[in-house]
Parts: C-alpha cells; structure tokens; sequence
C-alpha cells in the first residue's frame, strides 16, 4: 500500500510534490488573480457572481488596449478612480480611453476626441444609454474605464480615469 501511495522512492514523490506546490502558488497566487464579479455593472459581458481569470503579465510588454476588460484596484472620488487602502478589492471594467485622448458621453455614445467610438460590445437596444458627460483629457499615465451596463444612471456606476498602476491585469473571458 505504502508503494502505491508514495511510488518507489519517497524522497523523488516528496521532490515532486514539493515542485507542484511551488508551481502553484507562482501560477495562482502571482500570475494568475481569481476575480469573482458582484454586480450588474458589466452585464451582458461578465454576469453577475461570474468567475474569471486575471492575468498579470498580459501588460509587461504592451499597454492595455482600447476594449480590453481589465481588474482594477480602485475607490471612486469626485475626479477619478484612485488606490484603495484594501489592495484585495478589484473591479472588471473595460478600457474605452487611453493617454492623452478626450474622452465624453454625448446621448450615450462615447466620444473618443470629438469621435464616436464603435462598441460592438455594448447592445443599445437591449441596454439603453442616455449618460452625457464633459470633456475629460486623459493624462499620460491614465486610462477611462467603465462597465458595459450603461443602462444604470452614471452615478450608479463606477467609471472614470485610473492610473496605469491600478491595472491589474487582462480578464480572460
């Protein structure tokens, strides 16, 4: 019984096992961030109590890109999204502004630098946007984020520029 338990030389199962658990808590705990969603702000795209990846490196050699759904450290002020004294606490919203672009809402359409922005991610239809908003330059180091359900009044949601330093990584969905 002892051989089918621990093979034919323990000290090899113990170097093995002892491998996988190192394996893991690097892939688990250090590149990859388990993120469960709590709440409708990024409907239909990530439902409500959902489960996804985060990957940590997606952005060591490239910047986020416009449309990627990202996990963000976060609390919300008057101005921006801004770090939170619990760094365990993070929000999936999805990139619709990047450095130095003016982003606005205007009758619900995103307005990158005066242009409306195609989202073929967002579903007007079934989700109804009315949010208009000013003019916001984006700063070399921000990016805007919002969630999908643009249906909720702007207040109800969570958006806005966040530093660089805040992404936590890419969602895979």
């Amino acid at each position: 019984m002892r051989r089918v338990i621990f093979g034919r030389n323990l000290k090899l199962t113990l170097l093995r096992a002892a491998v996988w658990v190192v394996v893991c808590v690097v892939v688990f705990k250090l590149l990859l961030v388990h993120i469960r969603v709590d709440g409708i702000s990024m409907l239909p795209t990530c439902p409500d109590q959902s489960v996804y990846w985060v990957n940590r490196l997606a952005y060591v050699r490239n910047p986020p890109q416009r449309g990627d759904v990202v996990a963000i450290r976060f609390i919300q002020t008057d101005k921006a999204i801004s770090h939170l004294e619990t760094p365990g606490i993070m929000l999936l919203k999805r990139i619709i502004g990047r450095p130095g672009e003016t982003i606005s809402f205007v009758k619900g359409r995103v307005l990158i630098n005066g242009e409306v922005l195609d989202e073929p991610y967002e579903n007007y239809e079934k989700f109804p946007c009315d949010w208009n908003s000013a003019p916001v330059t984006l700063g070399p180091n921000q990016y805007y984020v919002v969630g999908d359900n643009r249906s909720m009044a702007p207040e109800d949601h969570v958006h806005g520029e966040c530093e660089r330093n805040q992404i936590v990584g890419k969602a895979r969905l």
